[in-house]
This record gives C-alpha cells, sequence and structure tokens, in this order.
C-alpha cells in the first residue's frame, strides 16, 4: 500500500470510516466525472431553447458569463468544505458537521433529489438527438409505436437508462476510464462543432444579434427583465451543476482532500467557458431567424428555439456535418448521463450508510469490486419514476415535463450547496480549514453563493408558460412546471417525517472505525 494511499485512509478514518470503496481514481479522473456531468454537450445543446424563447440571444451573451461567475464562486465555497471533509456523503456530511443531524438530513435528501433528477434529465435530454439519429437512418423509425412521439422518446429514454445502468454496475474499472475519455470528447468535440458552424455555413449573424431580446413564453414583454429574462438564466444555471460529483467520489480517489477540492471548481471554470464559445457559435450560424423562431411543427418541426433548427438550416439537413454535430453532442450526453448515475448511487451509499434512507441496509452493500450495486438500480429507478409525466403531451406544445425536470433538478442541488455553505459562513473562525481554503475570501464569497441561490430558485418554481398559471383561464396540468410539487412536496415529507419519526433515532454520520 502506498503512503497516499495510507494517508488517504487515515483522513477518511478521522471522519469516522473505513476505506469500503476502491480508490483507484486520479485526481483527473475526479476532475473528469464532474466536467462530464456539468456537459456542456448536453446543457448547452437541451436546454438552449430554454434560453432563446425566455430571453434570447442577450440571455446567453450576457446571461452566461454573469451567471457562470456566481456558479464558479459557489463552486470555491464547496472546493473548500470538500478539502476539510473528503468524504463520499459530501454535501451531507459538510451540514451534518456543521448544523448537526436536522441539518445534514434535510442536506442529503436535497441533494439526493437533485441528483436523481439531472440523471434523468440528461438521459431524457439525449433523446432528443438520437430520434434525430435514428430518424436518419431508419425510415421505419418515424412511424413506431404509432408515429407517437413521445413513446419513441420514453422507450428511448428507458434504453438509455438501462444501458448506464449496467454500465455502473459491471463497469467499475471502465468507469473512470469512461470519465477519462469523456473529457476529450468534450473538448475536441466541441471545437469541431465551433469549427463547423463558423466555416460551412455561407452565411452569419451580425454583432447586433448577440443582443437580441426575444420572447416567446407567452407572456407580456413588459415583463421581460424582471420575469421573463431570470427564467433564460436556467440554461447556464442547469448547464453548470452537478459539480459536487467530485466531492462524491473522494473515498474513491487519491488526495482526495486536495484534488476533490480542485476537481469542483476546474470544472466549472473550463466548463465555463467552453461553454460560452460554444453558445456563441451557435448564435452565429442563426441566419434563418424567422424559421427557428417559429412554433409551426410545418416550419420548424425540431421545436422553436431548437439548436438542432441553427445546424438544420445553417448546414442542411442532408448534409454529414449536421449528422457529425448531432453525433457529438449524442455521444457527450451519453457520457454525462453515465456519470450523473455513478455520482447518484455515491450519495445514496453514503447516505444509506448512515441510515437515512428507507431499506438502508440494502443501498449501503457494495459488492467485491466495490460497487454499491443496489444504489445503482434504486438511482436508475427513481429518475425513471420522476419522468413519467413525459408521457403526457403538453398543451403548451414544448417538452414542458422535460424543463421541470431540469428545474427540480437545480432547486434541489443547489439548496443542498447552499445550506453547508451558509452554515461554514455562520461557523467563521471556528472552521477548520483542509489544505484547499479561502482564506478570508469566505465571508464574502459565501455570502454571494447564498442569495444567488435563493433568487435562483425562486424564479425556477415559476409557471414558464401562461397556460401553467395555476387558477388562470386556459390551465393545463400538463402545462405545469412541477419543480413546486416535487421539490415542496418532498420538503414537506421530510418535515412531517422528521418530526414523528427521524429525530428520535437519526444521530447524522454514524462512524464504522
Amino acid at each position: 500500500m502506498s503512503n497516499t494511499h495510507s494517508d488517504d485512509e487515515r483522513r477518511l478514518a478521522d471522519l469516522g470510516y473505513k476505506q469500503e470503496l476502491n480508490r483507484s481514481w486520479s485526481g483527473f479522473s475526479n476532475f473528469a466525472i464532474s466536467f462530464s456531468i456539468i456537459s456542456i454537450l448536453a446543457g448547452c445543446f437541451t436546454t438552449f431553447a430554454q434560453a432563446w424563447n425566455f430571453g434570447g440571444p442577450f440571455a446567453i451573451t450576457v446571461g452566461w458569463p454573469i451567471i457562470a461567475s456566481l456558479i464558479l464562486i459557489i463552486g470555491f465555497c464547496m472546493s473548500e468544505l470538500a478539502s476539510a471533509y473528503p468524504t463520499s456523503g459530501g454535501i451531507y456530511w459538510w451540514a451534518a458537521k456543521l448544523g448537526g443531524a436536522k441539518a445534514g438530513f434535510y442536506t442529503g435528501w436535497l441533494n439526493l433529489i437533485g441528483l436523481i433528477s439531472v440523471t434523468a434529465s440528461v438521459g431524457y435530454g439525449v433523446t432528443f438527438y438520437i430520434n434525430t439519429l435514428l430518424s436518419f437512418y431508419s425510415k421505419g423509425w418515424a412511424g413506431a409505436f404509432g408515429g407517437d412521439y413521445i413513446k419513441q422518446q420514453f422507450v428511448l429514454f428507458l434504453v438509455v437508462i438501462a444501458l448506464v445502468t449496467l454500465i455502473n454496475l459491471y463497469g467499475h474499472h471502465l468507469l473512470a476510464v469512461i470519465n477519462n475519455v469523456s473529457v476529450w470528447w468534450h473538448v475536441f468535440g466541441s471545437a469541431v462543432v465551433v469549427g463547423i458552424l463558423l466555416i460551412a455555413p455561407k452565411h452569419h449573424t451580425d454583432a447586433s444579434f448577440f443582443v437580441k431580446h426575444i420572447n416567446n413564453s407567452g407572456f407580456g414583454d413588459s415583463n421581460y427583465w424582471y420575469f421573463i429574462l431570470p427564467l433564460g438564466f436556467l440554461l447556464t444555471q442547469y448547464t453548470i451543476t452537478g459539480f459536487d460529483a467530485s466531492a462524491h467520489l473522494s473515498e474513491e480517489t487519491h488526495n482526495a482532500h486536495i484534488t476533490s477540492a480542485k476537481g469542483i471548481w476546474k470544472s466549472i471554470f473550463y466548463s465555463a467557458i467552453g461553454g460560452y464559445i460554444l453558445l456563441l457559435s451557435f448564435l452565429w450560424a442563426a441566419t434563418k431567424f424567422d424559421m427557428i423562431n417559429s412554433a409551426d411543427p410545418k416550419v420548424n418541426p425540431f421545436g422553436q428555439g431548437s439548436p438542432i433548427a441553427i445546424f438544420y438550416s445553417a448546414l442542411g439537413g442532408d448534409g454529414g456535418l449536421f449528422k457529425l454535430i448531432i453525433l457529438i453532442t449524442t455521444m457527450g450526453q451519453l457520457f454525462c448521463v453515465t456519470a450523473c448515475l455513478t455520482s447518484c448511487s455515491r450519495m445514496m451509499f453514503a447516505f444509506s450508510r448512515d441510515g437515512a434512507v428507507p431499506g438502508s441496509k440494502h443501498f449501503r452493500k457494495v459488492n467485491k469490486a466495490g460497487t454499491p450495486t443496489n444504489a445503482v438500480i434504486m438511482s436508475a429507478i427513481l429518475g425513471i419514476a420522476l419522468t413519467l409525466p413525459a408521457l403526457y403531451k403538453s398543451s403548451a406544445g414544448v417538452p414542458t415535463a422535460f424543463y421541470a425536470v431540469v428545474s427540480v433538478c437545480v432547486i434541489s442541488l443547489y439548496l443542498a450547496f447552499m445550506i453547508p455553505i451558509y452554515l461554514r459562513w455562520k461557523a467563521g473562525d471556528s472552521f477548520k480549514p483542509g489544505a484547499w481554503t479561502l482564506g478570508s475570501k469566505y465571508k464574502w464569497m459565501n455570502l454571494i453563493a447564498v442569495a444567488e441561490i435563493a433568487i435562483i430558485s425562486i424564479y425556477f418554481i415559476m409557471p414558464l408558460y401562461p397556460s401553467a398559471v395555476p387558477f388562470s383561464k386556459g390551465f393545463s396540468w400538463t402545462s405545469m412546471n412541477y419543480a413546486p410539487l416535487v421539490t415542496g412536496g418532498a420538503l414537506i415529507l421530510l418535515w412531517i417525517w422528521w418530526h414523528l419519526s427521524v429525530k428520535k433515532w437519526f444521530k447524522g454520520p454514524i462512524k464504522n472505525v
């Protein structure tokens, strides 16, 4: 056993745990899983239409760097905590250490809900692109399941989740390799997409288009600055999330007290730069505005504001370059959902290890390879369950269920991040930092992080369309943003469960050393 490995096990023992998971990941692999989950080839493609329809190019050109900078501050705050407490429990463990069992309990469940929903959202989001690829090479696919596009999407979603579940169950040593490959796929794949969109189209937009305002929400333009535009920021907030994976993989990473901290902030920083360049290339190629901005499926069969509509109009639907872009993003998203399930299962394992999940004795088990198999399977099942509303067509004519799952993901994960960040600020100088520390800068960074999360959490539970406003004329349940029902309902149930039962037996992290 190497001295580094022994030091890692000693630090873990100081936190109260014995080494059960296989500590075989390098610092690069730890960075790679967060970079893969952030996945600019996933978020920038699947939620681009959200920014286009809620704010337009302005929401991207101006909004992305502002929101990305705020998220980087959040990442710095979490890096400090990851260095001090390098354990798979991650966010939950930090909150329990700083605020007690109750804080840990709520944080853990918010984190788990967020990780389940990010797995579901990426797994469902990639089906838009798989469906497009299948339509290229299989003439009969369009008629599958009676030509019902929604059922086609959901069947593909089930296939994707089954595939990544098998990889997580039987490919422990392969996972680190997949994430390492994923980094370079994202780097070079994004570069190829940018190169194609800069060189291949015959025409490009002018500079004024990059700050154009668009409001396709159905709400009045008078709401643009304080309501419409902030909803467009969901693109950035959703794309740059999941970076807590570096903390969840701490117990499988060498020198985790340093590498997991660096993995968090570096994955945010490089994704923010790469994502911005990628998105600007989308806008530069968006010359067929009337087609891209149309909600008429006869004019734009890809969806209003869809990046596929941009690629199609700029490159031609039968061109090899158009198909190459679709293939690049599809593979990137598959890498992403594989990493999402890994992170989610490690969180469920760690939370179950401390008895906070019903059936904990099953989900804390690991196989001979050090894989929490039952946690992997249950994470996949819960992701499928959360996405079931996608089987119902929205009256708004948009994939409302997908954006609802995205909102659940963002709200739950960032609220889970907010709790330990606030508690660290409250602890002040009594907090004992690890090797990677913010020094005195935590005083203002923590407060900015908490404020940003509180504001976006309010916005992302708002109705996305007039037909989703409760008690209004034309209200439809299928158009509803069910993020407040899932997240808010979960918090109410957790509050009831805590007071009726949990507080009597749950004492926070349970040491097994």
